[in-house]
């Protein structure tokens, strides 16, 4: 009847996942850095959004 909670864990994971995207997109990195962060937090989610927290464009 409810929502499993590995569904809205999931749905969560994917609205944090688009905003970081969302965010790579937006920055003011170059064209070809955007690109690879976006295909690093696609292939790996999870370190591709550690990294990107960590590492990634502050603009």
């Amino acid at each position: 009847m409810g929502i499993e909670v590995g569904g809205l864990l999931g749905l969560i994971w994917l609205i944090i996942l688009v905003w970081a995207i969302v965010k790579v997109v937006k920055s003011s990195a170059g064209g070809v850095a955007k690109l690879l962060w976006i295909l690093a937090l696609l292939f790996f989610p999870l370190v591709g959004l550690i990294a990107w927290l960590l590492l990634g464009p502050k603009g």
